[in-house]
């Protein structure tokens, strides 16, 4: 799971963020290894089918459009003949659905079309990029419909897969996703993808900023993924706890403890 792509980001970025020359090494990595990417799509249709997957196959994901993946991503993944997914925040991108709040520069529409044309897989990322597991039923099937909805508009095809925004959600937002129209979706986890997470919790690895080769190669090849992780981990139980307990005070028109984040 990628973030930005380059050599300054924003702040806001920086940390999700890998460098241009980080990105080429770690291509680099997946080709001397001899894994073969493949879109999200392809990956939940051959699962549905059973249709066997290529050797040692792997998800080269891009969460949230920023323009880097454009202008520095895209030649390395065309040299390579790499498959990739992007997940578009469509209320980030530059354009005429553009409702602010975007974190760095972001694509706008001609180079999601552009990345579309070479192959790369356009999915949703929800519209505005909420904790989509905190909506009213209203607004969560806003987010979903709506992103969807503008993708199929703008590239002639509807989306397919999903990827929930911070990677947080429930079964109430993996059926929305799903009633909305999409047929697969990522989480995070920091785990590897198992077919027996089902279509709707797919789990990633996150790549960092710090994300250093060797580092790469072994979370490419499933070494000691839950070792690197095992802060991430236990930090998302900590919010599911949170966050569940701000889910049931909103049911019950209870306000938090004074001063608690919300």
């Amino acid at each position: 799971m990628y973030h930005a792509v380059g050599d300054r980001p924003a702040d806001g970025v920086y940390g999700l963020s890998v460098s241009p020359a980080s990105f080429r090494t770690q291509m680099e990595i997946l080709a001397r290894r001899g894994f073969t990417p493949l879109t999200t799509a392809a990956l939940g249709e051959s699962w549905r089918t059973g249709r066997p997957l290529p050797p040692r196959p792997v998800l080269i994901t891009f969460d949230d459009g920023y323009e880097g993946v454009h202008r520095h991503a895209l030649p390395v993944l065309a040299e390579y003949g790499f498959a990739a997914t992007v997940f578009v925040t469509t209320g980030w991108l530059r354009g005429a659905h553009d409702e602010g709040g975007a974190l760095d520069t972001m694509l706008d529409w001609s180079q999601v079309r552009e990345l579309a044309a070479t192959g790369v897989e356009i999915g949703g990322h929800s519209h505005t990029h909420p904790q989509l597991d905190q909506l009213d039923e209203a607004a969560l099937r806003a987010e979903t419909v709506r992103c969807r909805e503008i993708v199929t508009a703008e590239l002639d095809t509807p989306p397919v897969s999903f990827a929930y925004p911070y990677g947080y959600s429930t079964r109430r937002v993996r059926q929305s996703v799903r009633a909305a129209g999409f047929a697969q979706s990522l989480a995070v986890g920091n785990a590897l993808a198992r077919r027996r997470q089902g279509p709707y919790a797919l789990e990633r690895v996150t790549v960092r900023r710090d994300t250093g080769a060797a580092e790469f190669a072994r979370l490419a090849d499933g070494r000691a993924v839950a070792r690197t992780f095992a802060v991430d981990r236990a930090l998302t139980k900590g919010f599911a706890v949170v966050r569940g307990a701000r889910r049931a005070r909103r049911r019950l028109g209870r306000p938090g403890p004074a001063g608690a984040p919300d």
